[in-house]
This record gives structure tokens, sequence and C-alpha cells, in this order.
């Protein structure tokens, strides 16, 4: 049977000034600017919309200092997608940018490794290293979702919906796991955090936040694995995204198509 074909897109809902120092374990000699983007991720066909990631709030964001562009569920609308009707929403990891707004679903489950639920709730949080990229009240709304039967706990690699996928990777987070899409130009991988920039990949020097240094190397791999090419790889928050992939109509600087072909 032919896999369904989806569009994909990543929509940018919050900025950050950084620099090349905080991207790289090791630090960078060449320390110059490297701000950060903040997306969340949508792939829709004609018979479901599922939600990559939900942010994080106005509120988080000012207390984190983070630029707070717009909600990103709030601006679901603008891609034609009502978030009252989505069903699914997957979740990378739980780290505050990519949970934090998960409340203004109405209906949907939420899919997560069974490992990060784990990690978020248990001996490693005595660490404020670890237990500062979450949320408690993310964490605590989230075992509110199970009991009320809307979360999905996969263990391992899995399936979401007819052409797409999810695959348990870790390493940045215990339970992070990336998203493959299978889109008009083949499969698309969704790395989330697996890589924050494309440089942090091409260049074998993981991210500064880290669960396990090994784990994130070989989820370098998993990534070229996964996906027909490198160009079929989207890093979770490479302001390249927004310069190399095609902008959606009407929505120039807010959200880009990653089905379509990216620029050299």
């Amino acid at each position: 049977m032919t896999e369904p074909i989806y569009r994909i897109y990543a929509l940018r809902y919050a900025t950050r000034d950084a620099r090349r120092h905080e991207h790289f374990i090791g630090g960078d000699p060449h320390d110059a600017p490297m701000p950060m983007d903040y997306f969340v991720w949508v792939a829709v066909n004609d018979d479901r919309a599922i939600v990559i990631d939900t942010g994080f709030t106005a509120e988080v964001a000012a207390r984190r200092k983070r630029n707070h562009l717009r909600c990103p569920v709030e601006s679901l609308p603008l891609l034609g997608v009502d978030p009252d009707t989505v069903e699914d929403v997957i979740i990378s990891h739980l780290h505050y940018d990519h949970v934090g707004s998960f409340h203004k679903f109405a209906k949907a489950l939420f899919h997560l490794q069974e490992a990060e639920m784990h990690y978020a709730c248990g001996h490693y949080m005595k660490h404020h290293k670890l237990r500062h990229s979450f949320e408690v009240e993310d964490v605590v709304g989230i075992v509110r979702m199970t009991y009320a039967d809307r979360t999905v706990f996969h263990l391992g690699d899995g399936e979401v919906a007819p052409g797409i996928t999810v695959h348990a990777v870790g390493g940045h987070s215990m339970g992070l796991q990336c998203v493959r899409v299978n889109s008009a130009r083949g499969q698309v991988v969704l790395a989330s955090d697996v890589t924050h920039f494309y440089e942090n990949m091409d260049s074998g020097r993981p991210f500064t936040t880290a669960f396990h240094v090994g784990a994130m190397l070989d989820g370098f791999d998993t990534l070229r694995a996964l996906a027909p090419s490198p160009q079929h790889i989207v890093p979770g928050h490479d302001p390249e995204v927004m310069r190399r992939y095609p902008a959606v109509p009407g929505l120039k600087g807010i959200a880009v198509e990653l089905h379509r072909d990216p620029s050299a």
C-alpha cells in the first residue's frame, strides 16, 4: 500500500539571542552571535493534521527571557489547522520549549516516549542542571493527561499514523524522539533536538544541554540513517530553516514549507 503524502510546515513562534559558545559542548573558539529559533511542526493531508511539539507560553518566555513572537497553538489556523480538531500531537520530549502549550488542544492524544516520562519524574530531576530545561507544571500537566486517557507512550520506534513514525534517540533528553514524515519529496526527518543546528550534526559537536553525550553523537547517525539525504533532515532550532525553505504564501518570516526542496 502506498504511504500517504503530507504537507509539512515549520512555524516559528519565538527567538533567542545567543552566542556560539552556548551551542557546542566545549564552547567555540570563534565566539560570535548565533541566534536560535523556536518552532513547532505540522504534517497535514486531506485526512488528518498531526502537530509535532507545542512550544511555550508567553509567561514562560518572559521568565526565561525569550522573544515570544506568537502563541504557536493559536497560530495553527494560519496553516489551516484548527487546534480543537487535532487528534494527535507528538511530543519530541518534555523540555519547556516543546510541550508548554499542550493545554490548548481540546481533545488531542499526546504521543511521547515512556522513557521521557520516567526521566521527567525520576531521580535525575534532583540535579538542577538537568531539571532546568523542564517546567514542573508541564510535567504535571502531562501526568494529568495520562490520568485522562490522553497520552500514548511509545517504547522505542513506532507509527503514529500511516506515513508518520517516531524514532527514539535519547541523548539530549532521556526520552527524546525524532519524527519521520512521508512527503512529496520523500521522507523528511524532523530532528527536533537530536540536532539543534545543522552545524551540530555536520561538525559532530553536540549541543550543550545533554543527558548522555554518546547517545547524542549516535543520534546524528540515526538521523542520517532515517533520511534519504542530508537535505531531508530539518534541525530543531536553526534560523537557517527559515532561510532555506520557501515561505508559506502570505506567511513570510512565520512559516515555511518543508515538503518542498530547500535552497542550496
